[in-house]
């Protein structure tokens, strides 16, 4: 089941039954099972706080990934930051949609197991975030 929240921000999701659909079958074609996962939208203040506790890095960042993936069952926290989405989406010139489409399912292939470490592991990451870029815009 996912589940949508905010921290310190408000932030109000389209499509949220939609997008649910298209992480679990994102997950389906890739063996595994949908389990628990929360996406929680936040500010960057909010994000950088949580990246410097628990990652010790003192840097802003888009998304955050908590991993408790089980036996074939994908679940875990996508911290999301809605600022750096914005931010994002101006500087390469997509929408804000498309934009915070890529980052949560950019959340859902770190919890599939796919990382993006080295320039072959980006390579792959990207790959597969326009693959499901294309399933997702195929089921609307």
């Amino acid at each position: 089941m996912v589940r949508y929240f905010c921290e310190d921000i408000s932030f109000d999701l389209k499509h949220k039954r939609l997008n649910s659909t298209w992480f679990k079958e994102v997950c389906l074609r890739e063996g595994k099972r949908l389990g628990d996962v929360n996406v929680i939208f936040c500010s960057d203040p909010y994000l950088l706080d949580i990246n410097i506790k628990y990652l010790g890095h003192d840097y802003y960042t888009d998304i955050i990934t908590f991993d408790y993936c089980e036996s074939g069952v994908v679940s875990g926290d996508l911290f999301i930051s809605v600022d750096s989405v914005r931010d994002n989406a101006s500087h390469y010139g997509a929408s804000f949609d498309d934009e915070l489409d890529r980052v949560m399912i950019h959340g859902i292939l770190h919890l599939l197991g796919y990382d993006d470490h080295s320039d072959k592991d980006v390579a792959v990451m990207r790959s597969k975030e326009e693959e499901c870029m294309n399933l997702k815009r195929d089921m609307q």
